[in-house]
């Protein structure tokens, strides 16, 4: 009887060991995926200007810059346990959106158009003060097809929210979950 209620202490201590050693490692691993360098405690997002007005076949979205910058600091703050900063950032996140744009992408047998696209393109450049040989610079685009006959006006929020979700997860991929 006294040696199986020590096998169970033993069994017992052995599964809290693990879980502490489970729970400590989740400094750097977290369960969304996130491999967070080690040392690195914080990030900042600089303002994604919108330079689209300036690209041919581009037009100006008032308020894109600002929804999109906003989108890729909620998703690493809802992501990580890193702290998000103004400046001094230890991961630091920047780039431009460089194209807004909506194409024709199907006719009709009339030759107009029946399905349009909607693109955007952010010019990405991502800095770690930790580690230099993570930094890097890259395009990310995504789109969203709609109905010719709606005008971008009316599907903007479900179009924003589909394109901002894709381009800021493939941000976050690419620079913590190194997927």
């Amino acid at each position: 009887m006294i040696s199986m209620i020590l096998n169970q202490n033993k069994l017992l201590s052995l599964i809290i060991l693990i879980l502490i050693l489970s729970f400590k490692s989740c400094k750097f691993y977290s369960f969304t995926g996130a491999s967070i360098p080690p040392g690195v405690n914080t990030f900042q997002v600089n303002f994604f200007e919108n330079q689209a007005g300036n690209r041919s076949g581009s037009t100006v979205e008032p308020g894109l810059d600002n929804d999109f910058t906003n989108a890729l600091q909620d998703l690493i703050m809802n992501q990580t346990n890193l702290d998000l900063v103004t400046n001094d950032g230890q991961l630091i996140y920047e780039g431009e959106i460089t194209q807004y744009s909506v194409t024709p992408m199907s006719a009709t047998a009339k030759i107009t158009a029946a399905q349009n696209r909607l693109k955007m393109t952010v010019d990405f450049r991502f800095i770690n003060t930790k580690r230099e040989e993570d930094d890097y610079s890259k395009k990310y685009s995504f789109f969203y097809d709609f109905p010719a006959q709606l005008q971008v006006y009316d599907i903007k929020d479900e179009a924003h929210e589909e394109i901002f979700n894709r381009i800021t997860q493939d941000i976050f991929n690419d620079t913590l979950a190194k997927w």
